[in-house]
């Protein structure tokens, strides 16, 4: 196992029994270097890792912080550290369309402003998408996305990649997701657009993702058809 796994390794071990508290800073990193006997860019990496899992979370300026629920996200058997969205998953399988069913701009709710850690003045984007494989319908997207950090979102954005625009035009750079995914019976948006039926079973996924400084700009719910497209979850161990 690689030194900066191994030291991930270790933190992660002292957030979980509470030696390092939610909502306070871990040691910077030359404490942490010279505790492990290594280089600030090897602590600089492992501290990436624990973003990437939800674990902890960087302030410019401020250092490394534990986040809120750090217990809940240790519990996840899936971490990722490359996300994309649906639209470059599939570019070489089939052609994706959009048709936006709602666009806003709001103050997010308590649980919205819990997961992308925000206050309740903040403003958010507030987004509804229908997707279409080779003009099919095959899922809803519901996605909360913060002002300040996603600025300047516009209907043609909307009808085309949004992780396009924010990977092309703003220059920012993917850390990672955590997901939470379960099965559900059909609403009336889902027989409406995804033409289910009613007893037809739905895919919901839940998420939040993160940019590599470990900053949430997307929280989003996404309803899949049960028979059209599938789901492909890559765990990739840097080692």
């Amino acid at each position: 196992m690689a030194k900066y796994s191994q030291i991930a390794d270790e933190i992660r071990k002292r957030i979980l029994a509470g030696r390092y508290a939610v909502d306070h800073a871990l040691p910077d990193q030359g404490k942490l270097a010279a505790e492990f006997e290594t280089s600030r860019i090897t602590i600089k990496k492992a501290i990436e890792l624990l973003v990437v899992e939800g674990l902890v979370y960087s302030r410019q300026g401020s250092g490394t912080y534990v986040r809120k629920n750090a217990l809940e996200m240790s519990k996840l058997d899936s971490k990722m550290d490359e996300y994309v969205g649906v639209t470059h998953q599939l570019a070489d399988r089939s052609t994706i369309t959009s048709q936006i069913l709602h666009f806003d701009v709001r103050f997010p709710t308590d649980i919205e402003a819990e997961k992308l850690m925000l206050t309740k003045t903040q403003p958010v984007y507030a987004i509804d998408r229908l997707r279409l494989l080779s003009g099919e319908p095959f899922l809803i997207e519901h996605t909360i996305m913060p002002v300040e950090v996603i600025p300047n979102i516009t209907k043609e954005i909307l009808l085309n990649s949004i992780y396009h625009y924010i990977k092309g035009e703003l220059g920012l750079k993917f850390g990672g997701a955590n997901q939470h995914i379960r099965a559900d019976k059909p609403n009336e948006l889902d027989q409406k657009y995804l033409k289910c039926a009613q007893d037809d079973p739905v895919l919901e996924i839940d998420q939040v993702v993160y940019l590599t400084d470990g900053v949430p700009f997307e929280y989003s719910q996404t309803r899949h058809r049960y028979d059209q497209g599938d789901i492909l979850v890559v765990t990739i161990n840097s080692v």
